[in-house]
C-alpha cells in the first residue's frame, strides 16, 4: 500500500507517470467489471476511458479513509455504469455476438462462445442485484472477499455466502437453460 500511496501523492501532483501507473494496475479490472455489466466490449471501453478521466479529474478528493483506490475506482465505475445504462435504455440494444471479445479468429470458438456469453448474461440478469454485485466484484473485478465486502457495507461472511448461493443459482439456471 505505501507504494500506491506514494503513487497517489504524485498523481494529486499531476505526475504524468504516476497517472500511467495507477491506469495500467487498475485498467484490466475496472474494464471487466464494466464490460460484464454492459455487455458490450466498445462500449465499456469508452465507459472505462471516461471512469479514468474522472478519476484523473477528481484525485485530489480521494483520500485515505478505510478504501482502497481500487475500491474509490469501482464506485466511479458503479455511477458510469448506472449513467450508460440511463442513456442506453433511450437507444437500440446491440446483439449479444457484436459485443463478445474474441482474440481467435477460429470461428467455431467464436460462435460457442458468443453462446456461452449469451447464456451467462441472461442467466446474471436471474440473480438478486447483490448477487449481481458480488460475481461481477469478485470474478470480474478480481477483487478478494474483504475489498468486496467494505464495497457493498456488507461483512466478508455475508459476501461469501452471496457468493456461494450467486454461484448455486448460477449453476442451476445455466444447467436448465
Amino acid at each position: 500500500m505505501h507504494d500506491e500511496e506514494s503513487l497517489i501523492r504524485r498523481a494529486k501532483q499531476r505526475d504524468e507517470e504516476a497517472l500511467t501507473q495507477l491506469y495500467e494496475a487498475n485498467f484490466d479490472k475496472i474494464y471487466r467489471y464494466i464490460a460484464l455489466k454492459i455487455g458490450d466490449r466498445t462500449e465499456a471501453e469508452d465507459v472505462t476511458q471516461q471512469v479514468f478521466l474522472k478519476a484523473i479529474e477528481s484525485i485530489s478528493s480521494f483520500n485515505w479513509k478505510g478504501i482502497s483506490f481500487s475500491a474509490w475506482l469501482f464506485r466511479i465505475a458503479h455511477n458510469q455504469i448506472v449513467d450508460y445504462l440511463r442513456r442506453k435504455s433511450k437507444r437500440r440494444t446491440v446483439p449479444i455476438e457484436e459485443t463478445v471479445p474474441s482474440k481467435v479468429d477460429d470461428p467455431v470458438h467464436t460462435a460457442e462462445l458468443n453462446i456461452e456469453m449469451e447464456a451467462l448474461a441472461e442467466a446474471m440478469k436471474r440473480l438478486t442485484r447483490a448477487q449481481q454485485e458480488v460475481i461481477c466484484l469478485r470474478f470480474a473485478g478480481d477483487l478478494p472477499i474483504a475489498e468486496v465486502a467494505r464495497m457493498m457495507g456488507r461483512s466478508e461472511g455475508a459476501v461469501k455466502a452471496l457468493q456461494h448461493s450467486a454461484i448455486i443459482s448460477l449453476r442451476k439456471i445455466m444447467a436448465t437453460g
